[in-house]
């Protein structure tokens, strides 16, 4: 049989076999050929491109956003306006995930603080918080 299999792409890529099919029904990767009988056969170049839809995950790609990246890759004149752009608004996007993340622990640490506990009173400050009501204010999302 030429070509790899789905198990030998999956531990060159390091994933599991089922990422290669999510992917592959995802039409992040191209659909392979087939062997005669109906194994899947694949090039070196997909161990290649899961390795960048990794990658491009781990700076915190989305799939959609990775499947523009990879048309980018693709195309041997790379727009590279247009990959700096994706990159740009992904900075963007992990800034204001920064800026949730630290609204977040400011209002967790000002419960904790609150906790009566301490005192082993019956009012819990961080359930109230979370109840939804007018006690659980501190937590609500700004608009």
């Amino acid at each position: 049989m030429n070509g790899l299999t789905i198990g030998h792409v999956a531990k060159q890529a390091e994933v599991h076999v089922e990422t290669v099919r999510y992917y592959e029904r995802r039409g992040i990767l191209p659909e392979p050929a087939r062997s005669p009988s109906g194994y899947r056969q694949y090039d070196t170049e997909t161990v290649r491109l899961i390795r960048f839809i990794k990658r491009a995950q781990d700076l915190g790609f989305t799939l959609g956003e990775i499947k523009q990246l990879i048309e980018l890759r693709r195309n041997s004149r790379r727009n590279r306006s247009a990959v700096s752009a994706l990159a740009t608004a992904k900075l963007s996007d992990i800034d204001k995930k920064i800026l949730q993340l630290q609204a977040m622990r400011k209002a967790l640490e000002l419960l904790v603080d609150a906790c009566a506990c301490k005192d082993h009173k019956l009012d819990c400050p961080i359930i109230e918080a979370l109840n939804d009501d007018e006690k659980g204010m501190i937590i609500k999302k700004e608009k």
